[in-house]
């Protein structure tokens, strides 16, 4: 990123140097004022190199980021803009670069309630006040599911610092079964979405524990105890599992079959990445996953009624009917006879 902006402000100072034409630019000049411009804005004493400079008039005299500068080189040593009156300032924004931003600026908004974003607010108004103010009645055509009532978000803020700033942190918990709540000291790792909820992955113990974000009623960050870094690489932590919930337990092959009408539906919007196609027939279509069997699993396959039947392995397949055995006494009456 650093980079990045440092050869904007390079970019930014060759373009202002081009446009006064009262002066005569050679390459040295160029190379003295980008030098400037970096000690100015950035605080670094340090002499760009002259290969860094031919490198930016190059990117600049090319359409990679639009510009397509007509810098000429004339008498053998100065440059200047062919074209009077062009600044890389002054790039039209085509029909198209509005629709891009626009896009991109309506799917950032949905994440507006995240206090990561907050910051991000202005910088969002600002570009919709300059791109898109002829646009004023258009409506977002990008909604992202979410939970406008959801507790919990605000620590978001304070467990990304934490787990950024490796800070051991006092957690006030209170699960669904506690009668009240807990304290943990927890050195955290990890922050999770999972189905419209966020989970906070931390070690805790020798071991890890998982603990939803709308179940915490308060943090304080601790400034005095020693922080275990794990390391957790969530791809690799999350792989074998549906969900958040993961155990010490080895994956297992799960098969289930789902009948026609529901089999395109898991086909495009697979139950984990290790899925399957096993058989197809003209009933429907058996698939097969690898995973660890949790809670999350077992509500994903609950989920699909009876459209869906579990057929390795047995103890799953159990576990599935005794809850829709339950299921179906829930709407029994005494009246009814089967």
């Amino acid at each position: 990123m650093a980079s990045n902006k440092n050869a904007l402000i390079r970019y930014k100072t060759i373009d202002g140097c081009l446009r006064n034409n009262m002066r005569k630019w050679t390459l040295n000049d160029l190379i003295d004022a980008c030098s400037d411009a970096l000690y100015e804005y950035e605080g670094k004493d340090v002499y760009v190199s002259k290969r860094t400079v031919q490198l930016d008039i190059q990117m600049m005299r090319s359409d990679k980021l639009g510009y397509n500068a007509p810098i000429e080189v004339y008498q053998r040593k100065y440059y200047r803009y062919a074209e009077e009156g062009y600044s890389i300032m002054n790039i039209p924004v085509t029909e198209k670069d509005v629709k891009v931003m626009n896009d991109a600026i309506q799917v950032l908004r949905q994440f507006k309630d995240f206090s990561l974003f907050k910051e991000m607010d202005g910088v969002l108004q600002r570009l919709e006040d300059s791109v898109y103010s002829s646009q004023q009645n258009n409506k977002a055509i990008i909604h992202l599911d979410k939970n406008e009532r959801l507790k919990g978000l605000h620590f978001i803020d304070t467990l990304y610092g934490a787990i950024q700033q490796k800070k051991v942190i006092e957690v006030i918990y209170k699960s669904f079964k506690a009668r009240e709540a807990k304290s943990y000291i927890l050195h955290p790792q990890l922050l999770k979405e999972y189905n419209n909820r966020w989970f906070l992955l931390a070690f805790h113990n020798n071991d890890y524990i998982n603990l939803a974000l709308d179940r915490i009623t308060d943090i304080n960050v601790l400034t005095s105890d020693n922080y275990i870094d794990k390391q957790i690489d969530g791809d690799e932590y999350y792989k074998n599992i549906v969900g958040v919930s993961v155990s010490n337990s080895r994956p297992q092959r799960v098969e289930f079959w789902v009948d026609k009408h529901n089999a395109p539906y898991v086909i495009t919007k697979p139950f984990h990445h290790t899925q399957r196609t096993i058989k197809e027939d003209e009933n429907g279509v058996t698939f097969n996953i690898l995973v660890q069997i949790n809670f999350e699993l077992e509500r994903l396959i609950l989920g699909f009624g009876d459209y869906i039947e579990v057929l390795k392995p047995e103890r799953l397949r159990r576990r599935i009917q005794q809850k829709l055995k339950r299921a179906v006494k829930n709407y029994q009456s005494p009246n009814d006879d089967d």
